[in-house]
C-alpha cells in the first residue's frame, strides 16, 4: 500500500534532476565533503536542535494556554522521531506517548526521507520505516517524508504506481506543510506559492498550507479565518480542508472556538471542506490506535458526527475508488466522495 520513495526520482523544486536546479548546493556540499560523506558523519551533520520545536523563535503569533502547549509538544515529538533516526535508534519513537507517536514517525520519516535522498539509497530507509514500526502510522509517515523533501529543497516526486498509492499524494501535503514553516514571511504573508508544475500539487500544498495556518495563528479560529480569507478563492477550499484535519489531528482549541471555526467557514462557502479535512484525521487517528481527547471532542463539532462514522466516510470512498486509483483526481474524488457523505449526513 503506498507507493515507496524508492520509485519518487529525484527532480528539483522548479524542475529538472538534482544538480541543475541553481538549489542544490546543499546537497553538492554534502556529497563532496570527505567529512561528511559517510553516512555516520551525515546523521551528526543532520540532527536536529531541539530549540526548533519551539514556534515562537519563527514569529508565529502565538496565543498563550494550552494551544501553545500543544504546537510545541508536537513539533518536540517530530524532532525527537527525526533525531532517533539519526542516532540509529527508530525504536525510541515508541517510548513517545501514544498520542504524540505519529509526530515521532513523522519525524523519523522525514529523516528517512532526507538519508535516502542525500544518499541516493533509493527510498531504502522509508520504505524500512513503513513495512516495520510506521505501519500503523502512515499517514503521519507520508506527511513527514514531504517535509524531508522539503528540508533539501525537492519537491515530491514519483514514477511507477503500486496496487494503493493515494496515500502518496499526502507527501505533497507535508511538503506544503514544511515549506511554508521554513517561508512564513513569504508564503503567508505574501501568499506566494512555490514554481510546482502543476495544478495538482499545489491543491495538496495549499492543505499542508492550511496545517500550517492553523499553528501560525495558534488556533485562533478569528485569526485563522482572516487568514485563510486573504487568500484568492481558487485556494481557500483546499486551506479549509487543512485547517479542518489539524483542528482534529493536533488540535489547540476549546469547544466553543471549534464552533466558530466551522460557522467561519460556513460563511466563506468551504463548511464541507472543513468537514471533510477533519474526517480523514480522525480516520489517521483511529488507525494508529489512539484517538486523543481532543479530537473526541473535535470530531462531532466539526465533522457533525461520531469519530467512527465520520472515519468510516473516508474509508468508504477509498474503497469505492478501487484499487486502481493513483492520480491527484482520483485523490480529489476521495476527499469530494468523503465530503459528499458528510452532506448526506446533514440533509437528512
Amino acid at each position: 500500500m503506498g507507493l515507496l520513495a524508492s520509485e519518487w526520482p529525484v527532480r528539483g523544486v522548479f524542475g529538472g534532476s538534482v544538480g541543475d536546479t541553481g538549489t542544490t548546493s546543499f546537497l553538492d556540499q554534502v556529497r563532496t565533503d570527505p567529512a561528511l560523506s559517510p553516512a555516520r558523519g551525515l546523521r551528526r551533520f543532520l540532527a536536529k536542535d531541539p530549540l526548533e520545536s519551539d514556534l515562537g523563535r519563527r514569529r508565529f503569533r502565538l496565543r498563550g494556554g494550552a494551544s501553545r502547549t500543544v504546537f510545541t509538544n508536537a513539533e518536540k515529538s517530530y524532532v525527537f522521531g527525526f533525531n532517533a533516526v539519526m542516532s540509529r535508534e527508530v525504536e525510541k519513537v515508541e517510548e513517545i506517548s501514544g498520542e504524540q507517536r505519529p509526530f515521532g514517525y513523522e519525524g523519523a520519516a522525514a529523516a528517512c526521507t532526507m538519508l535516502d535522498l542525500l544518499t541516493l539509497t533509493r527510498g531504502r530507509r522509508l520504505h524500512e520505516l513503513l513495512a516495520g514500526p510506521a505501519q500503523h502510522h502512515r499517514h503521519a509517515a507520508y506527511l513527514g517524508a514531504g517535509r524531508g523533501y522539503a528540508l533539501v529543497r525537492l519537491r515530491p516526486v514519483w514514477g511507477a504506481r503500486r496496487a494503493h498509492p493515494l496515500l502518496r499524494w499526502l507527501a505533497v501535503d507535508g511538503f506544503g506543510f514544511q515549506w511554508s514553516l521554513s517561508r512564513a514571511d513569504r508564503m503567508v504573508g505574501e501568499r506566494t506559492m512555490p514554481d510546482l508544475l502543476t495544478r495538482a500539487h499545489c491543491a495538496v500544498f495549499d492543505q499542508g498550507l492550511g496545517r500550517l495556518l492553523w499553528y501560525h495563528d495558534s488556533a485562533s479560529p478569528d485569526d485563522v479565518a482572516a487568514r485563510v480569507g486573504g487568500y484568492p478563492a481558487g485556494r481557500r477550499a483546499d486551506l479549509w480542508s487543512g485547517v479542518g484535519f489539524a483542528a482534529t489531528y493536533t488540535g489547540g482549541a476549546e469547544a466553543d472556538e471549534l464552533w466558530w471555526l466551522t460557522e467561519h467557514a460556513g460563511a466563506d462557502g468551504f463548511r464541507a471542506h472543513l468537514a471533510q479535512g477533519c474526517a480523514f484525521a480522525v480516520a489517521a487517528r483511529l488507525r494508529s490506535g489512539v484517538l486523543p481527547d481532543h479530537a473526541a471532542q473535535a470530531v462531532p463539532i466539526l465533522a457533525g458526527a461520531e469519530p467512527d462514522e465520520a472515519a468510516s466516510w473516508t474509508d468508504r470512498a477509498l474503497i469505492a475508488l478501487g484499487h486502481e486509483a493513483h492520480t491527484h483526481e482520483d485523490f480529489q474524488r476521495w476527499q469530494s466522495q468523503t465530503r459528499r457523505s458528510w452532506a448526506r449526513r446533514h440533509h437528512h
